[in-house]
């Protein structure tokens, strides 16, 4: 199970909170080429944002970043961009460790940037931007964001990640 920790970030001049944690590493993960799958990758950081989204206790105990959205509105991913950066090996009881933030607030959406690491000494393996857009089941429209949840994605306000241009 990943272990969740958010607080401040210490690196540069970002004041807004990180939602950081652990995913264990699996054996199944590792395609022939011998490193870690990509679409095995994905899946990590898919695990790490339910966390933060759904269950990690940023907000108080046990209650993730979305908790104050109303019932019947639900968050759905609406783009996702990965960049890779280095070779992932798989180490037995090496978890991946993974840094997640809000970096942009619309209206009815929002977007994550990630960081994912093999080690806290090493330099991302990976980094991505998510949007995704508050939709209104009752309704089947994007729902604009109240005033509570837009405050709770501000409190983890961030900039983006270095993305390579295309």
């Amino acid at each position: 199970m990943p272990r969740p920790r958010s607080g401040p970030d210490r690196i540069g001049a970002v004041t807004g909170e990180r939602f950081e944690c652990e995913i264990q590493a699996r054996f199944r993960d590792i395609n022939v080429g011998g490193h870690v799958d990509n679409v095995e990758a994905v899946r990590v950081i898919d695990e790490a944002r339910i966390q933060f989204f759904m269950f990690a206790p940023v907000l108080g105990e046990g209650q993730g970043l979305l908790c104050r959205k109303p019932a019947g509105i639900t968050d759905l991913m609406g783009a996702q961009r990965v960049d890779y950066h280095s070779e992932m090996r798989f180490v037995p009881y090496s978890p991946f460790l993974v840094r997640i933030w809000v970096c942009h607030i619309g209206r009815t959406s929002f977007m994550v940037a990630t960081e994912m690491r093999t080690a806290a000494d090493h330099p991302p393996a990976l980094v991505a931007e998510s949007t995704f857009v508050f939709w209104d089941r009752s309704t089947g429209a994007a729902w604009p964001m109240n005033d509570e949840v837009r405050a709770d994605l501000e409190r983890f306000a961030g900039p983006g990640v270095d993305l390579r241009s295309r």
